[in-house]
């Protein structure tokens, strides 16, 4: 696997940082707020379960599964595969995701989640790319703003490859037929 990365973009300290940030700066917003953390699977799998270990406030956490891509790109249409599985309504949400790519999907679910009346909504993600922005989105709280390279590792993939890196590196282009 690790033959397959050209550069390494962040070092698995790196992102041990940003998360420390983010958790202190969500514990700082959240302290008497009991928020619900929602993942969006697959990929924020290893940035959520480091980030909620970060966080010094009572939360609970909550899955969503959606799917709006195919190989290395958006189709722009965006489904839901795995529902939450409790009520949000008058709660404060913090969406969880790896990275903030084209946002069609965080858009998807920001106008999913609004309709069930939740107390406020807000977005935190390991990584932005505002160079594939198709929607205006941003994130409340980012780990790191990234080139625009098809990077992997730290829960991000290609092809279901690469999740368990411990840091987040740019694929040869080669691999993915770029």
């Amino acid at each position: 696997m690790l033959n397959d990365i050209e550069k390494i973009l962040f070092s698995e300290e790196d992102i041990q940082r940003a998360v420390d940030r983010l958790g202190a700066a969500i514990t700082e917003e959240y302290r008497d707020k009991f928020p619900v953390m929602i993942g969006v699977l697959k990929g924020c799998f290893v940035f959520m379960s480091d980030l909620v270990r970060r966080v010094q406030v009572p939360c609970q956490i909550d899955f969503m599964s959606v799917s709006s891509y195919v190989g290395t790109s958006s189709t722009g249409a965006v489904k839901i595969t795995k529902d939450l599985s409790q009520d949000i309504e008058g709660r404060h949400i913090i969406i969880v995701e790896d990275i903030l790519d084209s946002g069609v999907t965080l858009h998807y679910l920001l106008d999913v989640l609004s309709v069930r009346k939740p107390a406020s909504v807000k977005i935190c993600t390991l990584l932005d790319k505002p160079a594939r922005r198709k929607v205006e989105l941003r994130s409340d709280y980012c780990g790191f703003e990234c080139p625009d390279e098809f990077i992997v590792g730290s829960g991000l993939d290609y092809n279901e490859k690469y999740r368990n890196l411990p840091f987040i590196g740019v694929l040869r282009p080669e691999l993915y037929g770029a």
